[in-house]
């Protein structure tokens, strides 16, 4: 099945990414992005981070959905990060490794 038109991720809009409660329910904004190098997966943490209770699996474009700014880092590169100091910040962007 073809992505939608104008779809701007290499994923499919289904993709299973990883997110936190926060975010999904309203009460977060995602601050730190990661599409993680070994297995390409994307992780969409919100601003307070994460603790493993509070991971839930959502797709990719519901997330979109909440938050079209992340729009602007589908072409971010595996092994790289991505984060913003509030909610109407610009994003930026480093390899994990100098992150």
């Amino acid at each position: 099945m073809e992505p939608p038109a104008g779809w701007p991720f290499d994923e499919s809009p289904n993709v299973a990414t990883l997110t936190t409660r926060g975010v999904i329910d309203g009460t977060d904004w995602i601050g730190t992005v990661s599409h993680d190098e070994d297995d390409g997966a994307w992780q969409f943490i919100g601003s307070r981070g994460a603790r493993i209770e509070d991971g839930i699996l959502v797709a990719l474009q519901h997330l979109l959905r909440l938050d079209p700014t992340i729009a602007e880092l589908a072409d971010l590169p595996e092994g790289w990060r991505a984060w913003r100091d509030d909610a109407d910040a610009a994003w930026q962007r480093a390899p994990k490794k100098e992150a």
